[in-house]
């Protein structure tokens, strides 16, 4: 029997979900990658390997996991990390001392904490704008400027970045575009098709999608910037062990089923909270009232399941997140299991405050992470937790 190849997987996104990057084991058949836990690899003689060295350089089920989300991409190049900060990390590495990046100011509160606390101190300098703003991000570029990174939408703010806009202006100035892709997933975006060069993932997230992994992962297309991720990958050595890369490969089978009740569960569920009288405003860019609902609609094929609600208070973000019961109070997102967090005090409590207050990001802001469970049920849960919070 003929297997389908990769090359025959160019447009179907589910099918290529499922089998991209991944073919029956050729001692056993056996149609699930193997979980190759091993060291290292015996050579025939000096010089003389199956491809196959270190598993630090090379692992089978690593391989299989970078094909996978690189064709979901639509990219030709992927490389798996042990974070989404260490993918970050490993991008940042791509530069020396001296070197200028723009930034989008509303980035996860960990990749501005690497990016200032880390690089900062080692000679990369960093500017943060609002990336909504094209020409914000135009002025911010100086002769020094190497890359511009942004998330689009952002966390927890939901702002969107006009990726073919953006795109225009690095390529016109000879500079990188890096867009983490976390929240929407290849599923209803995908940055290179609008023209950006560097792709990341938390493949903790939404790739994996059951809660029981951490990695990261960067796809590109470009030959000369896979070079320098390649060794950079090997030479720093922030690799994912193959059990990770099993689990998220499992994960990414089922992405775009699990995508699809996603954003079936946030649209509804964000319609509902946009009418609730506790809810002062309700962050999500499938809603007709985003100011940038047209733009998400142009750059997305859907929206996914993070919402962010503004309370009006500490109080009633505390009140609220602590009353829930199907949404688990903790860190992370885009589990099957719903998640209930408070940015200003949990994934954004390293951001300086006064820049928290500048963008809009209050102690009064809760994000949601909405689950495939049954929608009434997640619903009937906010009611009550709204409830507890008050008007």
């Amino acid at each position: 029997m003929t297997r389908i190849s990769d090359d025959d997987l160019k447009d179907a996104f589910a099918t290529r979900a499922v089998h991209a990057g991944q073919q029956p084991d050729p001692s056993t058949g056996a149609i699930m990658t193997p979980v190759y836990q091993t060291s290292t690899y015996v050579q025939q003689g000096l010089g003389e390997h199956k491809g196959f060295e270190y598993a630090r350089t090379r692992n089978p089920t690593r391989d299989a996991l970078e094909k996978n989300v690189a064709a979901l991409e639509g990219g030709r190049h992927g490389f798996a990390f042990a974070s989404g900060t260490a993918a970050t990390d490993t991008v940042l590495k791509l530069f020396s001392a001296g070197d200028h990046v723009v930034a989008g100011e509303n980035v996860y509160g960990g990749t501005h904490r690497l990016m200032t606390q880390v690089f900062g101190r080692l000679g990369l300098t960093f500017t943060f704008v609002d990336s909504r703003e094209t020409d914000r991000v135009a002025a911010a570029i100086t002769p020094k400027t190497k890359m511009v990174f942004v998330e689009t939408p952002t966390n927890p703010l939901m702002r969107i970045t006009d990726l073919t806009a953006v795109a225009q202006l690095t390529k016109a100035r000879g500079i990188l575009l890096a867009v983490d892709n976390t929240f929407a997933t290849p599923c209803f975006q995908r940055p290179l098709e609008f023209g950006s060069d560097i792709i990341l993932h938390s493949t903790t997230k939404y790739l994996n999608g059951h809660s029981d992994m951490v990695g990261g992962i960067v796809v590109v297309n470009r030959d000369d910037i896979a070079e320098r991720l390649q060794f950079l990958q090997n030479a720093s050595g922030a690799v994912p062990g193959p059990l990770d890369c099993w689990l998220a490969l499992r994960g990414t089978k089922t992405l775009a089923i699990r995508m699809r009740q996603h954003d079936a569960n946030g649209r509804r569920i964000a319609e509902w909270l946009e009418k609730h009288s506790a809810v002062r405003r309700v962050y999500f860019p499938g809603l007709p009232s985003h100011p940038q609902h047209d733009l998400a609609c142009r750059q997305m094929s859907g929206f996914g399941g993070m919402i962010s609600i503004e309370l009006g208070s500490l109080e009633r973000a505390r009140a609220m997140v602590e009353a829930t019961r199907l949404f688990a109070l903790a860190e992370s997102l885009g589990g099957v299991e719903s998640l209930i967090g408070h940015p200003a005090s949990m994934t954004h409590a390293s951001v300086p405050k006064e820049m928290r207050d500048a963008m809009g990001l209050t102690d009064g802001l809760v994000r949601l992470s909405v689950g495939i469970e049954d929608v009434g049920d997640l619903m009937a849960d906010l009611e009550q937790a709204l409830a507890r919070a008050g008007k």
